[in-house]
């Protein structure tokens, strides 16, 4: 199977977290949905020079984006960024993309659930034509029930991806996740089948691989079970501590932007140094080379 990782997790220049890619043996990136802050021929040629793919993106439904906002303009311009990110995909030779239907944190309905619904299969089937035309694959995400409440399991998103009726929409689905909303982890993967799209790897306390609980020798026979032998995409979140028992911490050697810095501490994390996030990196790799990947 082949290794990528998303890279919103740590705010730095793409050539440096390409760099770090490269020299832990990792095939390639998901880039993080922001196809206004790079530089796409830039980004394509680092790729180029250090031998590695971009696998494809996914969306960071930060405040405003969300396709199930009770305000058609929101619902309108989250379509239009949705789409800007397939651009850049396409841009950069990938061929997939995974899409969180809503904004994360909300988890506050709008509308009743009818109407929410029919706004979702309008606004996924809307970037779904134009994903089409670049030969792009969407995976529709479930999000734990703190983060969205929309799309909480695989059933959902499989119904979604029906409802929306275009062969180009599947499903993504996330260890981490799926650990705390499916009754069954690896029976919701070989439910999903040929319609899963991409896979997200941590731990079941959002970890690294081998961090928790997670077998991943079964759930990596799992998922090939399932008939899915593509790419695994590290998208660990390494929980802050600020405890007594907190090691050390040094500086962390880069800056975010306020809305960067709050979607990461949001997800429970902060900004650590490049050493304690590059051991993090190496380790992901190795573990779930040895575990089957």
């Amino acid at each position: 199977m082949k290794i990528c990782m998303h890279n919103w997790m740590r705010p730095e220049p793409i050539e440096t977290t390409i760099e770090r890619l490269a020299l832990y043996g990792y095939d390639g990136i998901q880039i993080m949905g922001e196809p206004r802050k790079y530089n796409w021929a830039e980004v394509k040629a680092s790729l180029d020079k250090h031998n590695m793919k971009c696998f494809g993106s996914v969306s960071i439904m930060i405040a405003g984006r969300d396709l199930i906002h009770s305000d058609v303009y929101y619902r309108e311009m989250t379509v239009r960024y949705l789409n800007e990110c397939l651009d850049m995909v396409h841009a950069l030779g990938g061929s997939i993309f995974t899409l969180v239907p809503s904004e994360v944190g909300k988890i506050v309905a709008m509308a009743d659930v009818d109407t929410e619904w029919g706004w979702a299969v309008e606004g996924v089937r809307a970037v779904a034509e134009h994903a089409a035309k670049l030969d792009i694959r969407i995976g529709l995400e479930p999000l734990n029930r703190f983060e969205t409440n929309f799309l909480n399991r695989h059933d959902q998103a499989l119904k979604l991806a029906e409802d929306v009726g275009l062969s180009n929409v599947g499903v993504c689905l996330d260890a981490f996740h799926i650990n705390i909303e499916e009754a069954d982890p690896y029976q919701a993967i070989l439910n999903t089948g040929k319609h899963l799209v991409d896979f997200h790897v941590a731990d079941n306390n959002r970890l690294p691989p081998g961090g928790g609980s997670w077998d991943w020798k079964r759930l990596i026979a799992t998922l090939k079970q399932a008939g899915y032998e593509e790419q695994l995409t590290n998208e660990f979140v390494v929980p802050f501590d600020r405890s007594p028992l907190r090691e050390q911490q040094e500086a962390s050697g880069t800056e975010a932007t306020d809305a960067e810095l709050k979607f990461i501490r949001d997800h429970g994390s902060d900004l650590m140094s490049d050493g304690a996030y590059s051991r993090h990196v190496k380790n992901a790799i190795e573990f779930l080379r040895s575990a089957g990947a």
